[in-house]
């Protein structure tokens, strides 16, 4: 048994059956198993606003998540698959109404061009499980330059 699957099985003497066997799935399941979950089992898996972000590509109010105010150290995981993305050093007040971020974690995310509102934009997705996130955008701070702009609800965050 490794660390991680250990700190799920202790863990999980705290979560409900189902929280459970989910979190002991998770951790069984490989990279690309995560590609070959069908659409009823995201359902399953997801809140309803959940997936029509993760899934559909959706975007959630402007101001409605709780994480736009988190400041504590942590991370912030894909609300998927559980993928860590980012950490509480790479966030910051973008005043935009979404939590933001400056960079992620390595490997973490994948881009493609997005034209839903005619002049292209950039979307990433959690490199994981294709979950949608976001878009990034050219107008964040130094050290980058870059502001991924993540819906909330597609997060869960993680405290350190």
């Amino acid at each position: 048994m490794n660390r991680r699957d250990f700190t799920l099985l202790i863990g999980g003497l705290m979560l409900s059956p189902l929280a459970l066997r989910r979190a002991l799935a998770e951790s069984t399941m490989s990279d690309s198993d995560w590609n070959d979950l069908t659409e009823a089992q995201w359902r399953e898996r997801l809140t309803a606003e959940q997936f029509h972000v993760l899934r559909e590509a959706g975007t959630e109010r402007a101001g409605s998540s709780p994480l736009n105010d988190e400041k504590r150290p942590g991370a912030y995981a894909c609300a998927g698959c559980g993928q860590h993305l980012f950490t509480s050093a790479m966030k910051y007040d973008s005043g935009t109404g979404w939590p933001s971020f400056f960079e992620t974690i390595a490997g973490a995310v994948d881009t493609k061009k997005d034209f839903k509102l005619v002049w292209p934009r950039t979307e990433y997705h959690c490199s994981r499980c294709g979950g949608h996130q976001g878009h990034r955008f050219d107008d964040g701070p130094e050290p980058t330059g870059l502001r991924y702009c993540n819906n909330g609800v597609a997060l869960e965050f993680v405290p350190s």
